[in-house]
């Protein structure tokens, strides 16, 4: 029997992706908790969606204070691996904010284009066409950040965050990208960084009918 092709889909993200716990620090969301995995049940077995986030990663700053965080850097051996794509989904944002980056809210934007260019001009071989791409702009860092145990990010960084998504939402409008700003259907839990489960619900929730859409 012939099998169906699936709709593959990266999710190229940080520790919002990978599904760190700010309940539990330290600790990760269990795989169905998490927006990827909850974005798996919502969409069905006529997808895959494949996860690939990394707590500390950013768009395209290498970063002084922590290795490999440099998201342009990895993003070719992510599609190299994953190929082939039908849709790259990148969440990226948060960790531009922190205060010892050269970044600002106009120049993390222009690091997400690089993003967008790299998944569109990779070299995907002969019968493989470039994936549709899906810019999820991050939710606003926390009220409390100043005060939190993440000594990297203060009341700057939680300012820069709350510039990310009409930025975002404008590249994607430019580029030709599809759009979700995840500020507007989450936030973060205790620790002012990363999403409670129900933010994580929520994501999925508003990305599932977008998708698809798309595919």
């Amino acid at each position: 029997m012939e099998h169906k092709p699936l709709k593959h889909i990266l999710c190229y993200g940080d520790s919002n992706t990978f599904g760190s716990d700010p309940d539990h620090p330290g600790q990760r969301h269990p795989y169905q908790v998490r927006w990827t995995g909850r974005l798996q049940h919502l969409l069905g077995e006529d997808y895959r969606v494949i996860e690939e986030g990394m707590g500390g990663r950013n768009t395209v700053w290498d970063d002084p204070l922590e290795d490999n965080r440099n998201g342009l850097r990895f993003l070719p051996v992510a599609l190299q691996s994953h190929k082939p794509l039908d849709l790259v989904i990148l969440a990226l944002g948060t960790n531009d904010c922190k205060s010892h980056l050269p970044a600002n809210a106009a120049t993390s934007t222009l690091g997400m284009a690089r993003l967008i260019d790299t998944v569109r001009r990779f070299d995907y071989g002969p019968v493989m066409s470039a994936p549709q791409i899906l810019l999820l702009a991050p939710i606003h860092i926390g009220t409390e950040i100043a005060h939190s145990s993440f000594t990297m990010f203060d009341d700057a960084s939680r300012a820069m965050s709350m510039e990310l998504g009409p930025r975002y939402r404008a590249l994607a409008e430019s580029c030709g990208c599809a759009f979700l700003d995840a500020a507007a259907v989450a936030g973060p839990g205790a620790d002012q960084l990363h999403m409670a489960s129900d933010g994580h619900q929520a994501v999925a929730e508003a990305l599932a009918p977008m998708i698809r859409g798309l595919l």
